[in-house]
C-alpha cells in the first residue's frame, strides 16, 4: 500500500514542478519578453486560465505527505524549513502581485508590482532548487528525529548549484510555454529566448550534477552516480526542445521542457534509493517508504477518500488545457 501512496506523492510533486514550473518561469520572464505594459499584460494573460489552478498539485502533494507519510512530513518539512518558508512567501507575493498590478494606472506602480511578479517567480524557483540540493546532500536529522541545522547545511556549493539549475529549468520551461501561447511576432521573441534558455538550463543541470558527484558530503549519504543517467536524459530533453523550437514546433518543445522540469525530483530520488530521506548526521535516522508511511489501516481509510480524487484532478487539468488550447487572439479573455 505504501508503494501506491509513494507513487501518488511523486506524481503530485512532479506535476507541480511541471505545471507550477512554467508559472515561475513566466513570472521571471515578464520584463524580458514583455517590453511595455501592453505586452506584459499579454504575457500574464497567456498564463491566466491556468493561474492558481496549477497549485492544486502542490496542495494534493502536501495532503498526501501529511496523511500518508507523517514521519517523512515531520522530518522533511522541519529539515527544509528555511526553504519551505521562502517558497510560501514567494508564492504569496507572486500571486498577489499578478492580481494587483493592473489596479495601478501609474507607470511607477506597475513597475513596482512587476518587480514583485519577477521576485514571486525567482524566489520560489531558487528555493525549490535549494531544497532539492539540501535533500540530496542529506537533511541534518539526528537519531532522535531532531533537526540540527548548521550554516553549511544551508549555504554550500551543492545547494547553490541546484538552486541555479532548477531556476534555469523553470525559466526555459516558462519561455517554451510563452512560445506556445503568445501570438505572432511576440511568440517569435519568446521562442528565441527559449532557445537560449534551454542551453543555459542544460549547462546548469550538468554543473549541478558535477558538483554533486564531486562533493564528499553527497557521496557519504547518497550515490549521485545512480542519478547521472537521468541528468543525461534531462539534458537530452532540453536539446530536443531547442531543436523543436528551431523547427517552430513549440508544442513538442513544451512537452520536452515539461518532462525536464520534473527531472531534478526523479534524479534525487534515484540517488537516495532505497531511502526517502537520508540523514547527514546518523544512518539510524534514514527513512525508507515503509518506515515513513502511516499504518496500513490509515492508508486504506485515506485511500477510500483520496484516490477517487486523482482522476478528478487530472480531468480538470486536461479540460482546462483543452478549453484554452491555442494562442491568444482578439477573442481571448483578459485576466490581469
Amino acid at each position: 500500500m505504501e508503494t501506491l501512496w509513494l507513487a501518488l506523492l511523486g506524481t503530485f510533486f512532479a506535476g507541480y514542478f511541471v505545471l507550477g514550473g512554467y508559472d515561475y518561469g513566466v513570472g521571471m520572464l515578464l520584463p524580458v519578453v514583455g517590453r511595455d505594459d501592453r505586452e506584459r499584460r499579454q504575457v500574464l494573460n497567456a498564463l491566466g486560465p491556468f493561474f492558481l489552478g496549477n497549485e492544486v498539485w502542490l496542495i494534493a502533494a502536501a495532503g498526501v505527505l501529511f496523511g500518508a507519510f507523517p514521519l517523512l512530513e515531520g522530518r522533511l518539512l522541519s529539515g527544509l524549513y528555511p526553504f519551505v518558508v521562502t517558497i510560501l512567501v514567494g508564492l504569496v507575493v507572486g500571486n498577489a502581485a499578478v492580481q494587483l498590478r493592473s489596479r495601478h494606472s501609474g507607470a511607477a506602480g506597475r513597475r513596482f508590482w512587476d518587480g514583485l511578479v519577477v521576485a514571486g517567480g525567482l524566489v520560489p524557483a531558487l528555493a525549490w532548487g535549494a531544497a532539492v540540493g539540501a535533500w540530496l546532500r542529506g537533511v541534518p536529522v539526528d537519531a532522535g528525529g531532531h533537526v540540527v541545522f548548521g550554516l553549511t547545511d544551508l549555504v554550500n556549493p551543492v545547494v547553490a548549484a541546484w538552486a541555479a539549475a532548477v531556476a534555469a529549468l523553470f525559466t526555459a520551461h516558462g519561455a517554451a510555454f510563452l512560445a506556445l501561447r503568445l501570438p505572432g511576432e511576440f511568440a517569435e521573441r519568446a521562442r528565441e529566448h527559449a532557445r537560449r534558455l534551454t542551453v543555459l538550463a542544460g549547462a546548469a543541470v550538468v554543473l549541478a550534477m558535477a558538483v554533486s558527484v564531486a562533493s564528499p558530503r553527497v557521496r557519504s549519504v547518497a550515490d549521485p552516480l545512480l542519478a547521472a543517467p537521468l541528468a543525461v536524459v534531462v539534458v537530452a530533453l532540453l536539446a530536443a526542445a531547442r531543436n523543436r523550437l528551431a523547427a517552430r514546433r513549440p508544442g513538442w518543445a513544451f512537452a520536452g521542457t515539461s518532462v525536464a522540469a520534473a527531472g531534478p525530483l526523479l534524479l534525487v530520488a534515484a540517488a537516495l534509493h532505497p531511502y526517502l530521506l537520508v540523514s547527514s548526521v546518523g544512518e539510524s535516522a534514514n527513512l525508507t517508504a515503509g518506515q515513513a508511511a502511516a499504518d496500513p489501516a490509515t492508508l486504506a481509510l485515506l485511500g477510500a477518500f483520496a484516490i477517487p480524487l486523482v482522476p478528478v484532478i487530472a480531468a480538470y487539468q486536461f479540460w482546462s488545457w483543452w478549453a484554452f488550447r491555442g494562442r491568444l487572439d482578439g477573442r481571448s479573455l483578459t485576466y490581469f
